[in-house]
């Protein structure tokens, strides 16, 4: 599931961030030919906004094989939730074991590293990859710096999980109001699923800044 229906208005641009040419692709064609090139993915899933259908078309028309497009909601969380509603009936019957969700804005993941998501997904229930993140402090009192947090992590995408308990604990947050920050915290809260971390990549950046399209342009033709 590649998540593209953010505006993601702090990179300055006019349009849709991962609809901005990149090392002569979109950025959103980077993510989709990563997730093309993992022979274990069976269903490759577009979340759009309304607004950028054309958009969206002209990169599939590139694309070379099957993507299916969802509508994005008000909300990332309700965006994964109709992406999981479209592909409710295959979790029932098990088609779909495994469920995979990428930001659109980080072109530079790796077949590799999706590879190795869906793998730790699937041996354990769930799996984010990260980096560790030795520079995190904690800070008490609003202001006093006190002491780094052991065993700390930068969250990337792909997140994934295990396609039954996932769509089942969206479904309960929906029922219950519940507003997650990202795919891992909704699962936290509603699913007993172990989440092991995988060692994600320093170059898997997601773009938010202008600066950010440069330094992808970057890595990308290197």
């Amino acid at each position: 599931m590649v998540l593209a229906s953010g505006a993601g208005t702090r990179v300055g641009a006019e349009l849709n961030k991962v609809y901005l040419p990149v090392a002569g692709r979109r950025v959103v064609a980077w993510s989709l030919a990563a997730f093309a090139a993992v022979a274990e993915v069976g269903v490759l899933v577009l979340v759009i906004r309304p607004q950028d259908a054309e958009l969206a078309d002209e990169v599939l028309a590139a694309h070379p094989g099957p993507v299916e497009i969802v509508p994005g909601g008000a909300t990332r969380q309700a965006s994964e939730l109709n992406a999981l509603r479209h592909l409710a009936s295959r979790i029932a019957d098990g088609s779909v074991d495994a469920v995979l969700l990428h930001d659109a804005a980080r072109p530079l993941a790796s077949p590799e590293l999706i590879a190795d998501v869906l793998a730790r997904t699937r041996e354990h229930g769930g799996a984010v990859p990260g980096l560790a993140a030795d520079d995190v402090v904690a800070v008490t009192g609003g202001e006093t710096v006190s002491a780094r947090v052991p065993g700390a992590i930068r969250v990337q995408t792909p997140q994934g999980f295990r396609a039954q308990p996932l769509l089942a604990a969206y479904e309960q947050a929906d029922a219950e109001g519940f507003l997650g920050t990202d795919t891992a915290s909704c699962m936290e809260r509603f699913s007993a699923l172990p989440v092991r971390w995988v060692p994600g990549g320093a170059e898997n950046l997601k773009i938010t800044y202008p600066h950010d399209l440069l330094v992808a342009e970057r890595l990308l033709r290197r």
